[in-house]
């Protein structure tokens, strides 16, 4: 990683080589040895040019200098926001804190410090959010209208109706992150086994159970549809193609369900939208609906912690406290 990673930290504002090392060091730890994604290694850059500003401005040239202070008004600056940044979201600021509390526990741990400035800050706490499940008829609808299982017609068209009728089945089938569908390879899938091997976030990977439907349309699309999308293509090993025969994206992914979404009468837009995560939602709500354990879920779901799955719980009293409430003659009382 070279010194144009950490990017100047603003304008007019050049941090001590010190403090760009230290934070090179961070990020690579965190590529290597955590294996984050791009897109979180990305926000954590941003955030972490921020505090550098902050670091500069206050005159601190190296990590062992920074006063527990600093931290804290730093991360205060982030929730009010100043001239040239707006304020951060709840959930932004926890991200923002989580980042700059890491970079001072890998320099404690790397001999770059010899306290923990940030050791007592504690990051604001997000409203816990309940995650939006279709029903399942919703789903069904959703699904029929994206494309055919089997195709009569032929020609691009037909396969990239099948390709977007087996991406959304295997959605929801899976509860696979979309990250997870369009990284998936070939050699990932066993159809006639009717299993994933799905890999996750930091590098986790796990074996998922694929459902008879969500076999049958990605079957039709590896017979129907793939060889003729991936010979346009250069040979890319991935299950999901683009119309060009390239490895589909994830902007491209969403398209299909945003089309499928519309084609169903399901809202595109606003805070009600269907999104991929959608499907995973809906996934895990459905099978702890019909008496799945929460852990074997967790682990369908590749969540690391089963607090992180228990939040779809919340969903499925949510929906037994409406049946109740019209359902028992003392609800009321």
């Amino acid at each position: 990683m070279t010194d144009s990673t950490v990017e100047r930290a603003g304008a007019g504002v050049e941090p001590a080589p010190a403090l760009r090392r230290a934070v090179r060091g961070y990020l690579d730890h965190l590529t290597v040895e955590r294996g984050l994604s791009a897109n979180t290694l990305a926000s954590y850059r941003r955030d972490l040019d921020r505090y550098l500003t902050t670091l500069t401005e206050a005159g601190v040239a190296d990590l062992a200098s920074v006063a527990p202070g600093v931290v804290e008004s730093h991360l205060a600056r982030l929730r009010a926001g100043d001239d040239d940044h707006p304020p951060l979201a709840v959930s932004s600021a926890a991200r923002a804190a989580s980042a700059v509390r890491g970079l001072h526990r890998f320099a404690l741990r790397e001999g770059l410090a010899g306290a923990d400035p940030s050791r007592d800050v504690r990051p604001p706490t997000p409203p816990r959010r309940l995650p939006r499940a279709l029903g399942v008829d919703d789903v069904v609808r959703l699904l029929e209208t994206a494309g055919p299982v089997t195709a009569t017609a032929t020609g691009d068209g037909a396969a990239l109706a099948l390709r977007d009728r087996a991406l959304l089945e295997f959605l929801y089938g899976t509860g696979a992150r979309i990250s997870e569908a369009i990284g998936t390879a070939i050699d990932d899938l066993d159809v006639d086994e009717g299993a994933v091997l799905l890999r996750g976030k930091g590098g986790r990977m796990r074996l998922v159970p694929i459902g008879g439907y969500a076999v049958d349309a990605v079957r039709a699309y590896l017979v129907r549809a793939r060889p003729a999308l991936a010979a346009a293509g250069r040979g890319t090993s991935a299950v999901f193609l683009n119309a060009r025969g390239g490895a589909l994206s994830r902007q491209g992914a969403w398209m299909i369900l945003r089309h499928a979404a519309a084609r169903a009468g399901l809202p595109v837009d606003g805070p009600s939208a269907v999104s991929p995560h959608t499907l995973r939602h809906s996934y895990a709500t459905h099978l702890l609906d019909g008496g799945a354990d929460v852990r074997v879920v967790q682990e369908l779901l590749g969540h690391a912690s089963v607090t992180t799955t228990q939040v779809y719980t919340l969903v499925t009293v949510e929906r037994l406290r409406e049946v109740y409430a019209t359902a028992h003659p003392r609800a009321r009382d």
